[in-house]
């Protein structure tokens, strides 16, 4: 027998390069190349809209990039920034500065890799979908919240970080318009919006920066145009690679960062599987779910060591890989190459990058992050999943990230209680018992029904006994006026028992006792019986009196009845 590894990490790159080929390096080389390119508006522009520069965002992409795809345990998985992480790495830097995050994405990257060890990579695809879809529009109505100033060229500062405070501020500006950034701002967006028109291989958002930035370069060198804010006139972009810095940590500090740490893991873990998922359902492949967690993990904490922000897996540019042939981690590993070459070489062309264009490349990004017909879907499902979406996405917006996770997931565990307790069912029976098909054939007549010896009561549990139910069941077999001397409890359906289950069911032991009401149990499974046995109330109850169908425990009943009547 084959010893199980309990450390579930084997990344696909080493898989893939055992029967590697020239004809598959000639694809993979093809699609990192266009990945590499893509990627290059994307890092830069939510490098910014995070709070630092664009730089940080492409050493992210680059080191990020290379770490998942050489770790990873998809085969086309894209690591980088993305839109979804922009909120959160904002109101850490406003909260805590530079330091703050670099400490905050090492302990995700900490956590990443701790739920990969503990093989949770399958447990994360159960977050609530409504979850899921409530923050995701929240992070798209936040990130574009951010834009309309660099859109609009309203040439505000020192913004209010709150959504309330910003809109506040944004509709008492909205009489100063700059019109040339609006235009440039309003042409990006319709150059990304109909590129696909004319060809679904080429980014919109690549032809929109390279278009608009060769105009801004022409208009500001030879019509000496003023009034068009850039990249050059904001930033300093660095061409040279950034120096380790190791975080100093302390108790304090992991104390007070650990929530927002938390928020980064989990946002982390759930959009790499997502998108790790969704590459899955077009290439027919199947990515090793810990083994990316275990690399994302990987990737976070080297990548906050070189100044960088927080890395995941990136759906569009995993989509744009497999859409342009990459078969291997090997288009991953060339796509931060190429990423590389394009910072080193090409840096100071990205001084003319018009901050209105980045504008709009992060409002088609926000637009698409909304899921705007998921939400639809779910606003026509149960009133407890439109709750649970709508709660995430308010307090998404209005408060934190943070605390939309947290109360949504326990919005969430709440409504689905509600669901258990209302799905369980427990009936009373005194005279006659209805018997189901399966119980008919232990029946010796096959009736459907049998009759109730008189003093003998029976109660079904329809469901899982746990705390949701118990007090309900307590209250039922302790109703007023029940005056049997013999009670059955059905359990053939009760497929575990939590603690409050069994307090319960050992105060209804110790009650029966009391009045010298004989108890019996009938149906019950293996997991049931363990419990019993192991907590003391099998022995207490006595063997006899635990049987395994409810003929039996009739049986059981009436032999009592008649011996008490001797």
């Amino acid at each position: 027998m084959q010893k199980k590894n309990w450390f579930d990490f084997s990344p696909k790159l080493f898989d893939t390069l055992k029967n590697y080929s020239a004809r598959t390096f000639a694809q993979d080389a093809m699609s990192g190349i266009i990945v590499g390119i893509v990627a290059l508006p994307l890092a830069i522009a939510f490098g910014i809209a995070s709070g630092v520069s664009p730089e940080v965002g492409i050493f992210t992409a680059i080191l990020g990039g290379f770490i998942v795809s050489l770790l990873g345990g998809s085969n086309v998985q894209i690591g980088g920034p993305t839109g979804a992480f922009i909120v959160i790495v904002y109101g850490i830097i406003q909260r805590y500065g530079i330091d703050g995050l670099i400490v905050a994405t090492f302990m995700a990257g900490v956590l990443l890799i701790v739920m990969g060890a503990l093989k949770l990579g399958t447990l994360i695809k159960f977050i609530p979908y409504p979850i899921i879809v409530g923050f995701t529009a929240g992070i798209a109505i936040t990130i574009f919240s951010t834009q309309i100033n660099d859109l609009f060229g309203l040439g505000l500062t020192q913004l209010p970080g709150d959504f309330l405070g910003k809109w506040g501020r944004y509709l008492g500006a909205f009489t100063n318009i700059s019109l040339l950034p609006f235009l440039f701002g309003i042409a990006s967006i319709l150059i990304i919006a109909f590129t696909p028109r004319l060809s679904k291989k080429i980014p919109g958002s690549l032809v929109a920066i390279v278009l608009l930035s060769l105009l801004a370069f022409l208009l500001k060198h030879f019509a000496h145009l003023e009034g068009l804010e850039c990249i050059g006139d904001r930033y300093t972009i660095q061409t040279t690679l950034p120096r380790p810095v190791f975080p100093t940590l302390s108790i304090e500090t992991v104390r007070e960062l650990f929530p927002s740490a938390f928020t980064i893991a989990l946002l982390g873990a759930i959009e790499s599987l997502l998108s790790a998922s969704v590459a899955d359902g077009v290439t027919g492949d199947r990515h090793r779910s810990n083994t990316e967690l275990i690399a994302q993990g990987a990737a976070n904490l080297v990548v906050p060591i070189f100044g960088g922000i927080p890395v995941t897996g990136a759906i569009a540019r995993t989509m744009t890989n497999i859409n342009n042939g990459g078969k291997t981690p090997v288009a991953g590993l060339i796509h931060a190459i190429v990423l590389l070459l394009l910072l080193l070489f090409l840096g100071p062309l990205m001084d003319y990058i018009p901050m209105a264009v980045l504008a709009g490349v992060l409002v088609i990004v926000s637009y698409n992050m909304s899921g705007w017909r998921s939400i639809v879907g779910i606003l026509r499902g149960p009133r407890a999943d439109i709750a649970v979406m709508v709660v995430t996405f308010a307090l998404t917006v209005l408060l934190d990230l943070t605390v939309a996770i947290e109360i949504g997931l326990l919005l969430a565990m709440l409504m689905f209680m509600r669901r258990m307790i209302e799905s369980v069912h427990i009936k009373v029976s005194e005279d006659t018992l209805h018997l189901d098909l399966e119980e008919q054939k232990h029946n010796t007549l096959q009736h459907e029904c049998i009759n109730i010896p008189k003093g003998v009561e029976v109660y079904e549990i329809e469901g899982p006994f746990f705390f949701g139910i118990a007090n309900q069941f307590e209250e039922a077999v302790t109703a007023v006026g029940r005056t049997s001397r013999v009670r059955i409890v059905r359990m053939r359906f009760v497929s575990f028992m939590d603690s409050t289950g069994l307090h319960n069911l050992t105060n209804l032991v110790r009650i029966c006792k009391m009045n010298r009401v004989h108890l019996i149990l009938s149906g019950v499974n293996k997991t049931v019986l363990h419990t019993l046995l192991t907590s003391g109330l099998l022995q207490e109850l006595g063997q006899e009196n635990v049987l395994p169908n409810i003929h039996l425990a009739l049986q059981r009943a009436q032999e009592v009845l008649d011996r008490e009547e001797k």
